[in-house]
């Protein structure tokens, strides 16, 4: 028989690249095979195949990075505001919290990752720090003592060869040389028998991943390919020559099989009937329920390579699995205390080193993602936690209400020295070493439902939640650079009005005058609610708003109020603005009024249509 007659069959062979570190060249080589030079690639070749993989690494990463930046304490306001400069902007208009999600995503899916640290003209400081795809990256060759001193950098290292591709010297990240203005921070996992790179947590898996990509090869080639069987064609009407035995399997492949089945059949030809091969099939049974059986079992070691307690937790669900509350939340915890926790410390110790160059030594952490208000509905949250519980779960402060209906229970035992006592526990005296004075005037269009602060915020004005030195207010603010800022009030005499006779205050406003302080909005709210002036209320009630009606009737005074800004931080170029534009939305503001015949603006009492005097 002609060997020419039957074509040959070729099955392809997997084989997984290996880990190794190679050299023969400036840098060295990372993997071998298929991927020579190239294990990176292989990483990002099985994220993109695999979804039960990319899932969890997509799911690990976020909680990696978490919400945002924080500190801990910030009694150095100096090195808060720096920090709050550089968190705001690291360079090239990236936010810090920004840069570390992308940190994150490379730690988590390569196992390291690499930042450009780039230093000021003057090599003082760091001025900025980039990120650099990890995958880009080479080790240098190790000098005499074992250190690395250089890296190089290419953007496609399969065509390193290529001069647009010529892979680029950088100097690894020194604080003791800064001779380079452009440096290099690569870091990453611990990996046994390597000593220059770093592997991924997951890579015992990776033969399981590549399972699941190819599993789903199997199916989305059975759809392609009309879920046919493979065939044995024979020809028994002649032996054609070798040429045109060629071509008919070429049209024979271009009309019956698929872009990825071709191939998948055996050609024979033959002089008759009698000469024709006998074909033994050679069959797999339940081939799609072994394929079934093999995903799954894929999916399973996927999980476990990733140290994944509970698919659900990562948004893979799994048949059989409830995810119930208490599941969810023990999975929770022994996954961000074993795995996310980990990855965390690694970024925040690169991250301190960085910024401890800048003279920042700040207890910086990352502000974990709460995953109970996407765990649970509403009502479930208002059976099982307090109002002030969910607020905290959710981020917000707890609302002040509580804490002044205790205070006003101790002032109703000394309602006689309500004033007194108030006046001894709130206001402030002004800190013109620190802070500067950038607007003041007269409060007459600020309603007393107006937010200053919120209005601010608006503004690019993110609230800081502390103040410094004296007591937190709503109304303290602090802009994307760092520049913190505060609003405050004081209790003065209307300018524009005229005693009838000089000194015939009386005794509220005499003391408020001689206290010289100022005060946040909510402590001047606050003061309504207390009997600090009795008897001037509606009706001859002990308490009435002074923010709205200040001395009561036939008053001759008004707040007036002043925004500051610290002095530690740079005045930003948009102050006038900001202000000058939150001036003009506090006069536009117009909520329902508390009555017909009240307006809700703090002007004096005495230039009121009603001079002051509240009517029940």
């Amino acid at each position: 028989m002609d060997k020419n007659r039957l074509l040959s069959i070729q099955l392809t062979n997997e084989v997984q690249p290996k880990i190794v570190e190679i050299g023969g060249m400036e840098w060295v080589g990372y993997g071998d095979g298929e991927y020579k030079n190239a294990y990176p690639q292989y990483l990002i070749d099985l994220y993109n195949n695999s979804a039960t993989h990319a899932a969890v690494v997509n799911a690990t990463a976020a909680m990696i990075a978490g919400e945002d930046l924080v500190v801990e304490d910030t009694k150095d306001l100096t090195q808060y505001v720096a920090f709050k400069k550089f968190l705001a902007d690291c360079g090239g208009n990236t936010t810090l919290h920004e840069l570390t999600t992308k940190i994150a995503f490379d730690l988590k899916l390569q196992g390291g990752f690499a930042l450009n640290i780039i230093w000021s003209k003057d090599k003082s400081k760091i001025a900025e720090i980039h990120h650099i795809p990890v995958e880009q990256v080479r080790v240098g060759k190790p000098d005499e003592y074992g250190k690395v001193t250089e890296y190089f950098l290419c953007s496609d290292w399969s065509q390193y060869r290529k001069k647009e591709h010529a892979p680029q010297r950088i100097a690894a990240f020194n604080t003791e040389d800064r001779s380079e203005p452009s440096q290099l921070l690569y870091t990453g996992l611990y990996s046994p028998a390597l000593e220059l790179y770093h592997t991924p947590d997951y890579v015992a898996a990776t033969n399981w991943v590549q399972i699941d990509n190819l599993a789903s090869d199997f199916h989305l080639n059975n759809i392609s390919n009309g879920f046919s069987a493979s065939y044995f064609i024979n020809f028994a009407n002649g032996v054609p020559t070798q040429e045109e035995r060629r071509q008919i399997e070429r049209q024979i492949t271009q009309k019956f099989s698929g872009a990825n089945n071709a191939g998948k059949f055996v050609l024979t030809f033959s002089d008759d009937t009698n000469s024709k091969p006998e074909i033994v099939p050679i069959q797999v049974s339940n081939a799609d329920k072994q394929y079934t059986v093999l995903s799954e079992l894929a999916v399973q070691n996927i999980m476990i390579g990733h140290r994944v307690t509970s698919p659900m937790l990562l948004g893979v669900k799994t048949e059989g699995q409830l995810g119930g509350r208490g599941e969810l939340l023990q999975a929770h915890e022994l996954y961000t205390n074993t795995v996310i926790k980990p990855f965390q410390s690694i970024i925040l110790k690169a991250l301190r080193k960085i910024l401890a160059v800048n003279g920042i030594v700040l207890p910086i952490s990352i502000e974990m993602a709460k995953p109970l208000n996407s765990m649970f509905d509403a009502d479930t949250l208002k059976d099982v936690l307090t109002e002030d519980e969910i607020r905290a779960e959710l981020g917000y402060a707890p609302k002040p209400k509580d804490e002044e209906t205790v205070e006003e229970s101790n002032y109703s035992l000394k309602e006689e020295n309500a004033l007194d006592l108030f006046l001894a526990e709130y206001g402030e005296e002004e800190d013109l070493e620190n802070w500067e004075i950038v607007d003041e005037e007269e409060v007459g269009d600020e309603h007393e439902d107006f937010d200053f602060e919120y209005n601010l915020e608006k503004l690019e004005l993110a609230t800081t939640g502390r103040a410094y030195p004296n007591a937190k207010s709503e109304e303290d603010g602090e802009d994307k650079k760092g520049n913190l800022y505060r609003v405050r009030y004081y209790y003065n005499e209307d300018k524009g009005l005229k005693r009838e006779k000089e000194g015939n205050s009386r005794e509220f406003c005499s003391k408020m005058l001689a206290a010289g302080k100022v005060y946040r909005k909510e402590d001047i709210l606050k003061m309504g609610k207390l009997p600090v002036n009795k008897g001037w209320g509606a009706g001859g009630a002990d308490t009435y708003s002074i923010w709205l009606y200040k001395g009561g009737g036939n008053c001759h005074h008004r707040w007036y109020r002043r925004i500051y800004v610290t002095k530690l931080g740079d005045r930003p170029k948009n102050t006038d603005t900001v202000i000058s534009t939150a001036k003009a939305r506090s006069k536009g503001f117009s909520p329902k009024p508390h009555s017909k015949s009240e307006r809700g603006v703090p002007i004096a009492p005495k230039r009121r249509a009603d001079k002051g005097f509240i009517r029940k």
